[in-house]
């Protein structure tokens, strides 16, 4: 008896299953006994493999080392057994022709503007770098005053304003962190500065914060940020092809005509090389705040230190090389899910993109694996590797651009991996896709504590004196990536998923990311690796199979009924703002998802599954949903956004603005423009509401 009751309780934990969204209860077995299967594959010392020979060489976007890396991974694809082509563009991607900057009084000092070749490492030695610069930074050569602007953000303009310092003139210097490169840029012309100067101070990534590269993982004194100062926030991409794909023989903007270059010179410097600068300000003695790590007294300006600086840029049309894999869909081959990362880097890139890129090719691997033991996926899935990504999102805006008509009927979901490391799972989308993604979480194992991925990432988020549970969140997405054109242009449901935390970052966007590094400072064996590559894949797999499409808009509700709250409490203050119909229309929408979920539970509970041309209406209807949040004229002064619900803040690029057309009219004190755009989201409402509606009703709902 005793051993009929072990064998028994030996068999609950097989007959368990936790529930998987989007599949009926008679298919939860067999779903998670394929994700199995394809768990089991991605191997980490091919990961590691795939690592070594992306950031074997300086690959950026329009370089013949940007071609040989997406010629390597079509080989690669090909020889696997899928369907791989590259999609050529071009753009506008100019490279530095010369760059000097010499601070002159009161003091001589010549900027070295060049990284040193470390005998630790000798990927640093590398030949075909390219030079410390910023894209899309304006020619000139200019020689002004001096004044420091701490993260040159638009509070610290306010700040200097009420000191009674100006910048008009002058020439302004801003260390890296808070906002997007281009912001700082951005906001220096606005208040009539004449150029930019952009530093890494150490306090951020540098000898604050631990030992720097070689003996430790922090940005050395001569390590530099390269990046682009595109104004993204109003439209990414090729700069002279807005809202249209950028091949050859398009038509093109003149450079005068492109509103997202800057029109002031900028540049990126070492903290060796901004230490001369900044000890050589008089005026106020900066606020705490504005305190770096450097030994001198941090002071505002202006002057006496003064600066010329000299850059030019050759201004030239280049070629993209964007890597597409599809894998055809079985049942509907008219409904893509699609899985993208770049592959073009500053320089090598092991951590920025090719930690991302690596799990994209082994998770490409294992599906033309199980490809090759019978597996079809019932949607089509499409695996991208994009190019110039780093200059402005540019190979993944000018696919979008080029397939818009195609993506809004065909467009499912995409899924977006970049740089990634060692730490808990970090995951932005959009909110539809939370209990999607919390699931997703649920099934993958942490490969340090065992433990589920999504039970790390909330221990890892409760804070130690909140007794409340933690609860799993999707971060709303900004613009740090190539999911960007997706969501925000031709209303794609995305994701935006890595791990990070654990691993230190001081060599961002330098000659220093390279293999050495990574392979001694961040995920060492590439278990995190693997695990990417099960998470995206587990997702991947999940959206593909799932008969009825796994969104849920409780998640969706809720998330916008926070955002809009906040803004309620602003036209409480101000007496100026309303958005009662946002409220109104959110608790109709409630309440129409929760007939779609009663809808939803009873059909999937049926003995006879809904007809194959229903589920294929269905499906449709709720990818579909994500549309409904665009508006066609876009957001104001930036119409190539077009979704209503987040976009990229104009001040704050990497980092989201949620009912962003309300809220930075709000924030600028246009009373009348809030509440117009604040209609124009009920309007987006009011047809997400009808959509999840006529759901609700082919699945039998009321």
């Amino acid at each position: 008896m005793a051993r009929i009751l072990a064998l028994a309780l030996l068999t609950l934990p097989m007959l368990a299953q936790d529930p998987i969204r989007g599949f009926p209860p008679s298919e939860w077995k067999s779903q998670s006994e394929r994700e199995q299967k394809f768990r089991s594959l991605p191997q980490p010392d091919r990961m590691r493999d795939y690592l070594r020979q992306m950031s074997e060489e300086p690959h950026h976007a329009g370089s013949p080392g940007s071609m040989a890396v997406a010629e390597s991974a079509v080989s690669q694809l090909r020889q696997w057994g899928l369907d791989a082509r590259i999609e050529a563009f071009e753009a506008l991607l100019p490279y530095p022709t010369f760059r000097s900057l010499d601070l002159i009084a009161p003091v001589k000092y010549k900027a070295k503007l060049k990284e040193p070749v470390l005998k630790d490492d000798k990927d640093s030695a590398d030949a075909d770098q390219l030079a410390t610069y910023n894209a899309y930074s304006a020619s000139g050569d200019v020689t002004a005053q001096l004044v420091y602007v701490n993260y040159g953000v638009p509070e610290d303009y306010e700040y200097l304003r009420q000191l009674g310092i100006t910048v008009k003139g002058k020439m302004v210097i801003a260390r890296y962190g808070k906002a997007w490169r281009g912001t700082k840029a951005k906001v220096a012309q606005e208040h009539g500065a004449v150029a930019c100067l952009i530093y890494s101070d150490p306090r951020d990534d540098g000898y604050f914060k631990g030992d720097v590269y070689p003996n430790g993982a922090f940005r050395p004194p001569q390590g530099v940020q390269r990046g682009s100062v595109l104004d993204m926030p109003l439209y990414p991409g090729d700069p002279l092809s807005p809202g249209w794909a950028s091949e050859r023989g398009a038509k093109r903007l003149s450079r005068e005509e492109a509103k997202t270059i800057m029109k002031i010179p900028v540049q990126p410097i070492s903290y060796e090389d901004a230490e001369p600068l900044l000890e050589n300000l008089d005026g106020p003695v900066a606020p705490e705040g504005w305190r770096g790590a450097l030994p001198i007294t941090y002071h505002v300006g202006p002057g006496p230190a003064t600066v010329r600086l000299k850059v030019e840029f050759d201004w030239s049309v280049r070629p993209i090389y964007n890597v597409i894999a599809t894998i055809p869909g079985s049942l509907w081959p008219n409904q893509w899910v699609m899985y993208g990362n770049h592959h073009d880097a500053w320089v090598n890139g092991a951590q920025d993109p090719a930690s991302g890129a690596v799990a994209l090719l082994e998770t490409a691997r294992a599906f033309a694996e199980m490809k090759k033991q019978g597996w079809r996926p019932k949607r089509t899935i499409k695996l991208a590797l994009w190019d110039g990504e780093e200059f402005g999102l540019i190979g993944s805006t000018e696919w979008v651009e080029k397939h818009r008509a195609e993506l809004d009927r065909k467009g499912v979901a995409y899924l977006n991996t970049d740089m990634s490391g060692r730490g808990r799972l970090e995951a932005g989308g959009s909110p539809s896709l939370r209990q999607f993604v919390e699931q997703v979480a649920r099934d993958i194992k942490d490969p340090v504590s065992g433990k589920s991925v999504l039970e790390e990432r909330l221990q890892r988020s409760k804070k130690r004196t909140d007794a409340k549970p933690a609860e799993f969140l999707l971060e709303s997405l900004g613009a740090g990536s190539d999911y960007v054109a997706f969501v925000d242009h031709v209303g794609i449901a995305s994701l935006n998923t890595g791990f990070s935390g654990d691993d230190p970052g001081g060599i961002y966007h330098s000659i220093y990311d390279s293999f050495n590094w990574f392979t001694r400072f961040s995920d060492s064996n590439f278990v995190y690796e693997k695990a990417l590559a099960q998470f995206t894949g587990t997702a991947v797999l999940r959206l593909a199979d799932a008969p009825v499409l796994p969104f849920e808009f409780g998640g969706f509700v809720r998330a916008v009924r926070g955002w809009n709250e906040e803004l309620e409490k602003l036209g409480k203050k101000s007496g100026k703002l309303d958005v009662s119909g946002i409220t109104a229309e959110l608790t109709r929408i409630e309440a129409a998802s929760a007939k779609y979920e009663t809808a939803l539970e009873a059909a999937m509970q049926r003995a006879e599954p809904l007809p194959a041309a229903d589920l294929t209406k269905l499906n449709e209807i709720i990818f579909r949903c994500e549309r409904t949040l665009l508006a066609p004229a876009g957001l104001p002064g930036r119409e190539w956004y077009k979704n209503q619900i987040v976009a990229p803040g104009i001040y704050t690029g990497y980092s989201a603005k949620t009912l962003p057309g309300v809220r930075e009219a709000v924030e600028a004190g246009r009373w009348d423009e809030a509440n117009a755009q604040a209609k124009i989201v009920v309007q987006s409402l009011q047809a997400l509401e009808s959509q999840i509606g006529e759901a609700a009703k082919l699945l039998g709902g009321s």
